[in-house]
């Protein structure tokens, strides 16, 4: 299955969550109104063998300036007031504490923020942007998760992704599951003599949830931090959701730079450091991305 190279895997930007077993609502904006409360990692501090490495340019400004598209759930989205949070962005801000900077977080169209930071008005890019060998000839990545497609099945009725023929499941329109995975698991039911797929796509990430949750569709493929993000809200008040099979077609995500930036090996040694001292990890499990996190953070981690 080929894997389209936009935001993370999807082609359109994921709608955030909210709300409980019984009540997902849909988006109608990039805020989410009833955004989770999730604890900041407390103990994260300068460290000054690393900081000392940063573009005197950046050191000297005391700021990172960080080019970023909403939403997308659970990785950045905007809460009820307008202020932008999320996986990337409490990963992002526990950089800019081991660097002794702070994050000067700016809307962006998708699509214009590499282009802005060739252009030297970005330092770096956070939008859950897939690290591939396209983007490599562009800008350089430091790679910080692994995420890849996921399914989720209701708590005690298992559907198996590999033997789904017949079953109905759940996506969201114009994401690659829609477009790539379920038609080829599809067609490949048809090929062996069993009954298709039934897709089921919906416009927002939030409906295919909701569908799942009442019985309406009997898997959801989805992104894996997004599944991942779905579950654990789904789960609040009782258990409801749980994976289905394994993740796969895994890639990593990075924070795009300059290309030939010095930047760049800063920011891996950073995030190496949150990875090595466990708050990484942590930050990870307050969003319930964890099945995404990295042992090892490098520069352009691109899979061939």
């Amino acid at each position: 299955m080929s894997v389209r190279f936009f935001r993370g895997r999807a082609l359109r930007a994921a709608c955030a969550l909210a709300g409980s077993a019984l009540v997902l609502t849909a988006c109608t904006s990039n805020e989410e109104s009833n955004a989770p409360e999730v604890s900041k990692v407390e103990g994260i501090s300068k460290v000054d063998s690393i900081a000392s490495q940063l573009p005197e340019e950046i050191g000297n400004s005391g700021k990172l300036v960080i080019g970023v598209n909403v939403p997308y759930a659970p990785n950045e989205f905007k809460d009820s007031s307008g202020k932008i949070i999320g996986f990337d962005v409490d990963l992002m801000d526990a950089v800019t504490q081991v660097l002794g900077l702070t994050a000067d977080y700016r809307e962006s169209d998708f699509e214009k923020i590499i282009p802005s930071i060739e252009a030297g008005t970005y330092n770096v890019g956070m939008s859950s942007f897939t690290d591939n060998v396209e983007r490599e000839k562009i800008a350089d990545f430091v790679t910080y998760f692994n995420a890849g497609s996921q399914w989720a099945q209701p708590v005690g009725k298992p559907i198996d992704p590999e033997n789904a023929c017949g079953k109905r499941v759940a996506v969201q329109r114009t994401t690659v599951q829609d477009t790539d995975e379920l038609p080829a698991r599809s067609a490949k039911c048809v090929a062996e003599g069993k009954p298709e797929i039934v897709k089921v796509a919906y416009d927002e990430q939030s409906a295919a949830v909701t569908a799942l949750v009442q019985g309406q569709v009997d898997g959801m493929s989805a992104d894996s931090p997004v599944t991942a993000y779905a579950i654990k809200e789904a789960n609040k008040n009782d258990k409801v959701l749980e994976p289905a099979g394994a993740m796969f077609d895994s890639a990593p995500y990075g924070w795009p730079v300059q290309k030939g930036s010095p930047l760049a090996p800063v920011l891996q040694q950073a995030v190496q450091h949150l990875i090595d001292n466990g708050q990484y990890q942590q930050i990870a499990e307050n969003w319930g991305v964890q099945e995404g996190v990295i042992a090892k953070s490098v520069i352009n981690g691109a899979q061939g």
